[in-house]
């Protein structure tokens, strides 16, 4: 469902938009969909710092199981 809103954008910003998008999208369209972009990139952004954060935490084990397997490996 849309909803009717109204916002406060800079003369800069609509220009670029209009430069961007030109004939092809309206503005709401626009508008939205960079939102979600930017929604989207925020959450994956969130996944990979937990995502790292996780991997931080666990390293020391496995860079300690990493070296066990290469100690197997027959030098050539």
């Amino acid at each position: 469902m849309k909803i009717k809103t109204s916002i406060t954008l800079s003369e800069d910003l609509l220009h670029s938009i209009d430069e961007i998008a030109g004939k092809q999208k309206n503005l709401s369209e626009f508008i939205e969909k960079a939102t979600w972009d930017f929604i989207d990139k925020q959450a994956k952004r969130k996944r990979d710092m937990e995502d790292l954060k996780i991997l931080n935490k666990k390293a020391e084990k496995l860079n300690r199981e990493a070296e066990d397997v290469l100690s197997y490996q027959a030098d050539l």
